[in-house]
């Protein structure tokens, strides 16, 4: 069997674990292809999907663990609620959100990466629900419409090649009233802390990536995306643009991050 063959395989059976384990059934017709997303992007998030947590770990100093506590938060009270997060990686969103009470499914168009967060879900207390986990696009979840209360996506937006079409992709998941919830990275404000993150973004973060993954490519490409991101506010305004309702936004760790929040119009919140 070709190695496509097997990723194609293995997106089917992830899929049918999510029908089994959630009852948030994929649309007919959409199952999970190989999608459109550059080929060097999912090539470059296989290559370091082994040191992916570790990392993360030790250039954030720990403190992504605490963005996302923050965007659980604001979520709010999710017990019994449905979750779907995209782009979802090796799933720690996923697992904060399943520790919190929710139903989740974490997708993702990397397989490798997939497979550390089905490996991670023994970490959970036994009476959390197991997340199931999908391999698909962004731009096109496995997933019915208006089937969830909550969509997440966690420092995984800029990976996408048209991040308004991915807002109406999770728009389009979560029922009338349920919420949109993206974490991603930004530049703070501020001449010297601006100053200070530019050169630890840009020169020391990617020497200490490429010394532990031994990818250079990868750690290079993080500053670059981010650089490149719109404003909160920019942002907030294409969330509004895509007809979210009572957008917001928060910065986190003096505007390192940004917390964004929309809700979908029509029903309760």
């Amino acid at each position: 069997m070709t190695q496509l063959g097997t990723v194609r395989d293995a997106a089917r059976a992830m899929t049918r674990t999510v029908t089994e384990s959630t009852g948030m059934a994929p649309c007919l017709g959409a199952a999970p292809r190989v999608i459109d997303e550059p080929a060097q992007v999912r090539s470059m998030f296989a290559r370091i999907a082994g040191v992916y947590d570790p990392l993360n770990r030790l250039l954030s100093l720990g403190i992504d663990q605490r963005w996302r506590r923050a965007l659980l938060e604001r979520a709010g009270d999710v017990r019994g609620a449905r979750v779907i997060d995209a782009c979802c990686g090796t799933g720690d969103v996923a697992l904060v959100f399943a520790r919190a009470g929710a139903s989740v499914v974490g997708v993702d168009f990397t397989p490798e990466m997939l497979q550390h967060a089905q490996r991670k879900k023994v970490s959970l207390p036994a009476h959390a629900a197991k997340p199931a986990f999908a391999h698909g696009d962004a731009l096109r979840l496995p997933v019915l419409a208006a089937s969830a209360d909550v969509c997440t996506v966690a420092f995984g937006i800029r990976n996408v090649a048209d991040r308004r079409g991915a807002l109406r992709e999770m728009a389009r998941v979560v029922r009338p009233g349920g919420r949109v919830l993206v974490l991603e990275f930004t530049m703070p404000p501020g001449p010297m802390l601006g100053a200070l993150y530019r050169f630890y973004f840009t020169r020391v973060l990617p020497g200490v990536g490429r010394l532990v993954s031994r990818d250079a490519e990868a750690y290079s490409y993080l500053p670059r995306t981010v650089m490149a991101w719109p404003s909160p506010s920019a942002f907030q305004s294409e969330m509004e643009q895509e007809g979210l309702v009572d957008c917001g936004h928060r910065l986190l760790t003096r505007g390192i991050a940004c917390l964004h929040w929309g809700r979908v119009a029509g029903g309760a919140p």
